[in-house]
């Protein structure tokens, strides 16, 4: 058995996932990642003891998936722009040392595109790239059936790649990064401009689904942006496949729709854009997967 840790700019959620890729047990609890890594790394160990306790027999590894970029050689978290204060953070090394048991870590779209690839909406393409709205927005890249994690690992940053060179300046440091107007945060961050409060991502799609004009014109800008992003993501990948995930892309349909209108019109090949069978489970149950892929070479 293995235990998942899926580590989010707002939650962390585990898993227990048996041999047969079954889950056994999971849980979700908020990360309050405002309070730094050593308060966010405690929940995550209590989180694994909590799994390990529940399982029926023994764990024998845990799976992080982390917002990058990552090292993954050295398994250190460097400065993802969503975790505070996590600044070359060994992130693998101090869980491996909390709970006594063998850790792998890989970015968190890596490990939902594992999943996806294996048991989801991405099975049965050798070119499969999925991708993740929420919080933040990622990336994992299926080639040939095997993930392509780059030279360190940080391939698939695809949430900081520029849709608008004179645009917003991004915490990463780049500028008009496609995080910046289609990610949850971004969304949020629009409809507080428009509506003059706080307003999660969450109602702003729901308002806009029941007709608000208004959230309606902050939703679309927001598909928008990431169909751009999509062109030229398949422009330079050429992917048969593109699976979206991620707490954003649960309002499906219009989503979908609207990305799929935007990319075949600008592409040559039909991709096929299609929602993760897994929805927002992908992230954690690919996590659990690390360990058992490791074995494997993916």
């Amino acid at each position: 058995m293995s235990v998942g840790i899926d580590l989010g700019g707002t939650k962390l959620a585990a898993c227990l996932l048996r041999s047969d890729g079954s889950v056994l047990a999971e849980t979700t609890v908020p990360t309050q990642a405002w309070e730094g890594p050593e308060a966010v790394m405690a929940r995550m160990e209590a989180l694994i003891r909590e799994m390990m306790e529940r399982a029926p027999e023994r764990v024998a590894a845990v799976g992080i998936g982390s917002p990058g970029p990552l090292d993954l050689k050295t398994g250190v978290v460097l400065s993802p722009p969503n975790l505070p204060g996590w600044d070359r953070v060994p992130l693998r090394d101090r869980m491996r040392a909390a709970v006594g048991l063998p850790v792998y870590l890989d970015n968190d779209a890596n490990a939902a595109a594992l999943a996806e690839f294996r048991s989801g909406a991405g099975a049965g393409a050798d070119r499969m790239v999925y991708v993740t709205v929420s919080t933040g927005i990622g990336a994992g890249i299926v080639i040939d059936g095997r993930l392509y994690r780059g030279e360190t690992g940080a391939s698939g940053e695809f949430g900081h790649t520029s849709v608008n060179a004179w645009g917003e300046p991004c915490r990463c440091g780049n500028v008009g990064c496609l995080e910046n107007y289609a990610s949850g945060t971004a969304i949020a961050k629009r409809a507080e401009a428009v509506f003059g409060r706080t307003m999660p991502a969450a109602e702003v799609m729901s308002r806009a689904s029941e007709g608000d004009q208004a959230a309606k014109g902050i939703v679309e800008e927001a598909f928008y942006a990431l169909g751009i992003g999509l062109v030229n993501l398949t422009k330079l990948l050429n992917p048969r496949r593109i699976v979206i995930g991620g707490g954003v892309a649960q309002t499906g349909g219009p989503m979908l729709d609207t990305l799929r209108r935007i990319v075949n019109r600008h592409c040559d090949l039909e991709v096929e854009i299609r929602p993760a069978a897994l929805g927002t489970r992908a992230g954690v149950i690919g996590a659990a997967l690390l360990p058992w892929t490791a074995s494997e070479g993916m």
